[in-house]
């Protein structure tokens, strides 16, 4: 299994308004728990200091789009705006960047789908908070080339490729999100598609609601956190899968991957946000106190990956205390 890697868009030059179809769940009636904002403040002041002038990161996967995304994601998960603030001009350079990324004839977005997938993901949320109508021509062109690889692959889902014809339910479950994130900022994405998708997903479930990587077998906790998101922004609750991979998640809160740190609390978070929001916090209590003892004095997070993607990582597993982006709505 690889890792993501990927970033964001362009510079605003006109006042941005929020997207008027959405309605993003800020958190003004719900205090943010001050150790939160401590550690969320602290990571934050490290990616914009250890950004590049090109709106990269200087370290071993910074420079992929879909790490860059994950880091513009997490200033946006916090309510940061990309035309004023402090943090403005950080999500503006991440945002060119990305965009410098895509080539223009088929829309593909760095060199493997899950740098294209989570690149995707940052378009359509950025622009579903802050509609300009300079991202939506790139983010058209990126879900078009998540739709015509689906098209070519046998079993209509996705692998690290364009061209792949096999798929795992890591890549499969980025582009799933990714998709519903594009739907939701606007631009069409046929049923048929997430249908299919969704199915695909569906044969990598095993009976206790647990998620293999390429079928049934050898469930892991980070990939089953992958399915269960997928199945609740299909909005599938009522299903006995989703019944039982809530379930299984539930057993499994003192779990920690030590092989894809930061990706499992990422999507350990929303899944279980969306799924059983008291499990939720039972598990947020515990990620907030193991980040706190992890974040270095810099405020950055340590990791094999590079510090950007830990550390814009490790921030967006603790963004559903904010829950501004879009993707967090129920």
């Amino acid at each position: 299994m690889r890792i993501l890697t990927s970033a964001l868009l362009l510079l605003l030059a006109a006042p941005a308004l929020p997207l008027s179809g959405q309605s993003v769940p800020r958190r003004e009636a719900d205090p943010i728990p001050a150790k939160v904002e401590n550690i969320y403040n602290r990571g934050l002041r490290y990616l914009a200091q250890s950004q590049n002038t090109e709106g990269s990161w200087d370290d071993s996967q910074g420079k992929e789009p879909g790490v860059v995304g994950l880091c513009i994601m997490a200033f946006l998960a916090h309510g940061e705006d990309p035309n004023h603030g402090q943090y403005s001009q950080n999500i503006q350079r991440g945002i060119t960047f990305i965009l410098s990324e895509q080539k223009e004839t088929n829309g593909y977005i760095g060199n493997s789908m899950y740098t294209h997938g989570f690149a995707t993901l940052a378009l359509a949320e950025c622009y579903g908070m802050y509609r300009d109508e300079r991202i939506a021509p790139a983010l058209r062109k990126a879900v078009d080339l998540i739709l015509s690889a689906q098209k070519r692959n046998s079993k209509n889902a996705w692998r690290y490729t364009p061209e792949s014809n096999d798929a795992d339910s890591t890549v499969a479950g980025c582009q799933i999100v990714a998709l519903y994130a594009a739907r939701n900022a606007g631009i069409p994405v046929p049923d048929a598609a997430l249908t299919k998708a969704l199915k695909y997903m569906s044969q990598c479930r095993g009976a206790d609601g647990g998620y293999g990587y390429t079928n049934s077998m050898g469930d892991k906790p980070t990939l089953t956190a992958i399915g269960l998101l997928c199945q609740a922004l299909a909005k599938e609750h009522d299903t006995r899968g989703f019944k039982a991979s809530t379930k299984n998640l539930s057993k499994r809160l003192n779990y920690r991957d030590k092989y894809y740190p930061y990706y499992f609390e990422y999507y350990m978070s929303q899944a279980l946000f969306h799924s059983d929001e008291k499990v939720w916090e039972e598990w947020n209590t515990k990620n907030i106190a193991y980040m706190g003892v992890l974040q270095a004095r810099d405020g950055s997070f340590p990791g094999g990956k590079g510090q950007a993607f830990s550390t814009s990582g490790a921030l967006l597993s603790l963004a559903l205390n904010y829950r501004f982006l879009p993707i967090y709505e129920k």
